[in-house]
C-alpha cells in the first residue's frame, strides 16, 4: 500500500500513536528506574516489562508507517508524569494507558468507517493489549490499596 492510499485521518492516527507509545516508554523506564532507586526491585522489573512491551507497539507502528511511505516521527512526547509513591505512579500510568485505549478505539472506528480493513486490524490489535496491559494495571494498583502509605512515600524528581 502506498501513502497516497491511504487516509490523511489514518495517517494521523498512526503519527498521534506513535507520540503516546513512546511517551509511555519515557515514563515507564523512568519509573522503572525511580523505583528501584527507592529499593523497590519487584516493581522496576514490573515498569521495565510494560517499557518492553510499549516499545513493541512502537515498533509495529513504525514498521507500518514504513511500510506505507510515512517518514515516522514521534514529535509530541508528554513529558514524564511523577508521583512520591507507586500508587501515584500507577494512578499516572493508568490515566496515559486510558489515552491509548481511548485513542486506538476511535481509530478503529475510523478505519471502519472508511472501510480501511489493514489499518483497522493493527489498530484494533494494539487497541486489546492496551487494554489487556491497563486491566493488568489496574490489578497491580488494587492490590497495593487505594490510598497512599506514608512508609511507602519517596523522594521524586
Amino acid at each position: 500500500m502506498v501513502m497516497g492510499a491511504v487516509h490523511q485521518r489514518v495517517l494521523g492516527y498512526l503519527g498521534r500513536a506513535l507520540s503516546l507509545e513512546f511517551s509511555a516508554v519515557q515514563q515507564y523506564m523512568t519509573q522503572a528506574s525511580l523505583v528501584e532507586l527507592w529499593g523497590d526491585s519487584d516493581s522496576a522489573a514490573l515498569f521495565r516489562r510494560e517499557t518492553m512491551e510499549e516499545m513493541q507497539h512502537a515498533e509495529r507502528l513504525v514498521q507500518r508507517m514504513l511500510a506505507l511511505g510515512m517518514a515516522p516521527a514521534a514529535s509530541q512526547l508528554r513529558p514524564v508524569s511523577h508521583a512520591a509513591d507507586l500508587v501515584g505512579l500507577l494512578r499516572l500510568d493508568i490515566a496515559l494507558k486510558n489515552d491509548l485505549i481511548h485513542h486506538y478505539a476511535e481509530a478503529v472506528r475510523f478505519c471502519v468507517l472508511i472501510g480501511d480493513g489493514d489499518n483497522e486490524a493493527l489498530f484494533k490489535s494494539l487497541w486489546n493489549d492496551e487494554q489487556h496491559h491497563g486491566e493488568d494495571l489496574g490489578a497491580w494498583l488494587r492490590s497495593l490499596g487505594s490510598s497512599p502509605n506514608p512508609s511507602r512515600e519517596r523522594a521524586t524528581f
